[in-house]
């Protein structure tokens, strides 16, 4: 039998980019364009859905690039923890700036994100439905609320919806599982990024109400390639991934989900300098 290198992540990353070149359909009339004005086509494809278990260290990361998981882990806080939609706090606290090109005038992003989360007081039921009631399955965070999207705002959310479950296993141990849904995924600059956060995201929550991560998955509804990615999808089919076995650490002496910072969060056993060298990090003319 072959030996297989690298991650999961990295085996349905290749799956994933190997589908759309072979299979994607070019759409026709993009919202995005590049810096210069030119139309953002992409090759896309729908309805794909990918579980990792977790008790095995499977990771949605990969190592076919470096992937920046500090910045990725501090969006994802300022996001669910500060509930916020202020750029100056995401650039001065977590040192992330990607969501500039969205500011809608004011440095903020408008009425979505983390503002839909403080609206409506998003994770506080979560965390205090999945404690009192773990065996419901109303467990859901949606970021997707019409009401907000009639004020001003940037980008809808892609990441738009978390459901999580508590599984009471046959080995005895109470397991959280958690399905992420993307209505959309531009999979070569946000793909892993995005899973990774959202892997974060469920063991933080399985921390704070005393559970075990079990199983996550991922369903994207619809994920592409920018025509000016073609190059590099091409160059990442090529590239050869590298042998490690990531796993989420968390400061073993906090338990409440607001009381952890990017300092408290890691991901061991990434080897991000030997990714560097071997897999170096791409340049991505953005779809805006």
């Amino acid at each position: 039998m072959e030996d297989i290198k690298g991650t999961k992540g990295d085996i349905y990353a290749k799956e994933i980019i190997k589908k759309i070149l072979d299979e994607g359909t070019l759409d026709k009339n993009p919202r995005p364009k590049y810096s210069d004005g030119t139309p953002a086509h992409t090759l896309s494809v729908n309805h794909l859905l990918y579980s990792y278990d977790l008790t095995k260290d499977e990771s949605p990361i990969i190592t076919l690039r470096p992937i920046a998981v500090k910045s990725a882990i501090g969006e994802l806080l300022w996001i669910y923890q500060d509930a916020s939609n202020n750029l100056d706090i995401l650039k001065d606290k977590y040192g992330v700036i990607w969501w500039d090109d969205w500011d809608i005038g004011d440095r903020t992003i408008g009425a979505c994100y983390g503002e839909t989360v403080r609206r409506h007081n998003l994770m506080k039921q979560l965390l205090e439905g999945i404690k009192n009631d773990p065996d419901g399955r109303r467990h859901i965070i949606s970021l997707w609320q019409e009401e907000d999207f009639l004020s001003p705002h940037g980008l809808k959310p892609c990441c738009f919806q978390t459901i999580f479950n508590v599984r009471h296993g046959n080995d005895g141990i109470d397991y959280l599982d958690m399905v992420m849904v993307q209505r959309s995924s531009d999979f070569l600059t946000a793909g892993c990024i995005n899973q990774v956060q959202y892997l974060v995201f469920q063991y933080l929550v399985a921390r704070h109400t005393g559970y075990t991560p079990g199983k996550f998955s991922w369903f994207v509804d619809n994920v592409q390639i920018y025509d000016r990615h073609i190059s590099q999808a091409e160059e990442l089919l090529a590239r050869e991934p590298i042998d490690c076995s990531p796993k989420i650490w968390l400061n073993p002496e906090k338990t409440n989900f607001y009381d952890f910072n990017q300092n408290d969060i890691k991901i061991e056993g990434y080897p991000r300098a030997l990714i560097r060298t071997k897999n170096p990090q791409m340049k991505f003319d953005l779809g805006i």
